[in-house]
C-alpha cells in the first residue's frame, strides 16, 4: 500500500488554478454620463430609402438615454452612500447596471435591519465577495436561500447565521435547490450530521470538488469507506487543494519523515497544519534528538509544550541511557572479581 501510493504521488499532475484577473477600475466620483450619439446612414450608395423617422427616433433614444443615465446615476450616489464603490462593482459584475436601484435598496434594507442585521461594514464586505447579492430577487432567491440555512440546515441562530455568511458569503449566490441542498444531502449521506456546524461546504460542488478528493485518498490505496470516514472525521479536509496540500504533505510524511500513509486515516488534521511552518521544523527536531512522536503528539501541542516533550523525551533516554551503561559496567566488574 505505500509503494502505491508512493507511485500515485509520483505520477499525480497539478489541476490548473481557474481564475479570471479582472483590472481594478479607480474610485470615481461623477455626476453625468456622456450621451449616447446616433447617426443616421446618409450614404448616397443606399439601395432603398427608408421612411424619415429622425424626429421620432431622435426623440426616443434621447429620453432613453436620459432615463438610464439618470437610473445609474442614482445606484451610484446610493452605494455611494453605504461606502460601496460602484464602478469597481459593475465591473467585476456587470449586471448591476441593469439592476433597478429599488430591487437593490429592497436586499440592502433586508440585510441590514433586524432580523438579519448586518453591520455597515460587514455588509461591504458580503458584496465585495459576492457581488451576486445586490442583483439577486429577494423574494425568489435571497430569503429563500436565509430560510434553507435556518430551517433544513439547522443553523442554530440569527447570530450563527451571520457567521456563516460572513465565513463564506458565497452561500447567498447559491441556488437552493441545484447547490445548496444536494450538497446537504451528500454530507449528510456520508456521516456528517451537523451541517450547521460545516456551512461553508454548502457551496462547493458534489461533482466538481467533493467526491474528487474522496476518490483522490482511494487512489492512494484506501477503502472507500475509510476514505470517507476521514472526512466524516474532519469535514475540514475537503476545503484543501489536492495538489498545493494533499501532494506535499503526503509526499513529506512518506519520503522524508519515513512514516506510513495509513496514519493520516487516523489523524487527517495533519493536513491542517503548515508544511513549512510546522510539519518541516518538528519533523527536524525530532530526527536531531533522534526521536519518534505520533503525529498528534508533534504537531498538535504548541511550541513550549513541544519542547518540553522533546526534552523530557530526550532527557528520559539519556538516563537510560546512563543506568544501563552503570548496569553494563558492574556485571564486568562482578566478573572480574569471580575470575
Amino acid at each position: 500500500m505505500q509503494q502505491e501510493a508512493l507511485s500515485f504521488l509520483s505520477s499525480s499532475s497539478s489541476f490548473p488554478s481557474l481564475h479570471h484577473n479582472f483590472p481594478t477600475l479607480s474610485r470615481l466620483r461623477f455626476h453625468s454620463f456622456p450621451a449616447l450619439s446616433f447617426k443616421p446612414n446618409t450614404s448616397s450608395s443606399s439601395l432603398f430609402k427608408s421612411p424619415d423617422f429622425t424626429d421620432f427616433s431622435s426623440s426616443t433614444v434621447s429620453t432613453t438615454t436620459e432615463t438610464l443615465e439618470s437610473s445609474i446615476h442614482e445606484k451610484l450616489i446610493y452605494l455611494d452612500s453605504l461606502g460601496i464603490d460602484f464602478l469597481t462593482l459593475i465591473n467585476r459584475h456587470p449586471p448591476l447596471l441593469s439592476t433597478a436601484l429599488s430591487a437593490v435598496k429592497s436586499v440592502v434594507d433586508y440585510m441590514t435591519t433586524p432580523p438579519i442585521n448586518f453591520t455597515l461594514p460587514d455588509f461591504r464586505r458580503l458584496v465585495s465577495m459576492c457581488p451576486e447579492l445586490l442583483t439577486s430577487p429577494l423574494n425568489s432567491h435571497t430569503i429563500p436561500v436565509i430560510t434553507f440555512l435556518l430551517r433544513e440546515v439547522g443553523v442554530d441562530s440569527i447570530f450563527d447565521l451571520r457567521q456563516a455568511l460572513r465565513r463564506r458569503p458565497r452561500l447567498l449566490a447559491c441556488s437552493v435547490d441545484h447547490q445548496l441542498r444536494p450538497t446537504l444531502y451528500f454530507l449528510q449521506r456520508i456521516g456528517i450530521l451537523d451541517p450547521h456546524k460545516h456551512t461553508y461546504l454548502l457551496s462547493c460542488s458534489v461533482e466538481n470538488k467533493l467526491v474528487p478528493r474522496i476518490d483522490y485518498f482511494e487512489k492512494l490505496g484506501f477503502s472507500r469507506r475509510s476514505a470517507t470516514a476521514m472526512f466524516k472525521r474532519f469535514p475540514q479536509l475537503f476545503n484543501y487543494s489536492i495538489a498545493e496540500n494533499y501532494d506535499p504533505k503526503l509526499n513529506y510524511l512518506m519520503v522524508e519523515m519515513g512514516r506510513d500513509v495509513r496514519e493520516v486515516l487516523e489523524f487527517p488534521q495533519y493536513f491542517s497544519f503548515s508544511l513549512e511552518n510546522r510539519i518541516k521544523p518538528r519533523h527536524q527536531a525530532c530526527a536531531a534528538k533522534g526521536v519518534r512522536f505520533p503525529l498528534p503528539v508533534m504537531l498538535k501541542t504548541n511550541e513550549a509544550g513541544f519542547r518540553d516533550t522533546l526534552e523530557g523525551t530526550w532527557n528520559i533516554e539519556e538516563q537510560v541511557s546512563e543506568s544501563f551503561l552503570a548496569f553494563i559496567v558492574l556485571i564486568f566488574l562482578k566478573g572480574l572479581e569471580n575470575w
